[in-house]
């Protein structure tokens, strides 16, 4: 009998842990990455998670996903989400232009 709850109490740790590691949690949300962007923080390199509220697939900078106040999360190619859709992005590169952030992104995930 020791050796049966041994055994389900080793796999279901096992588990546990295999959850926890594919669920991770993202750097920010489109609100503390603006402000964070803001503040004069780098947040190249690191996750966002955000609310698609505008889709520009004809922008100047290419396909532009845009959320938050000043937010534009753009592509050359078509990440194929629509309006409403939550995505997490690593950032590539950020610039601001004209009072907006223009943030070039890899690794979306719906």
């Amino acid at each position: 009998m020791k050796k049966i709850i041994i055994s389900l109490l080793t796999v279901l740790s096992a588990l546990f842990i295999l959850t926890a590691c594919g669920n991770k949690k993202a750097d920010y949300t489109e609100k503390a990455a603006e402000s964070a962007l803001n503040s004069g923080k780098n947040i190249e390199g690191k996750t966002v998670k955000f609310k698609v509220d505008q889709i520009d697939p004809n922008s100047s900078f290419g396909y532009n996903l845009q959320t938050g106040k000043h937010l534009n999360f753009v592509d050359s190619k078509n990440p194929n989400v629509k309006k409403g859709d939550t995505v997490t992005v690593k950032v590539k590169k950020v610039t601001s232009t004209l009072g907006s952030w223009i943030i070039s992104y890899t690794d979306l995930k719906k």
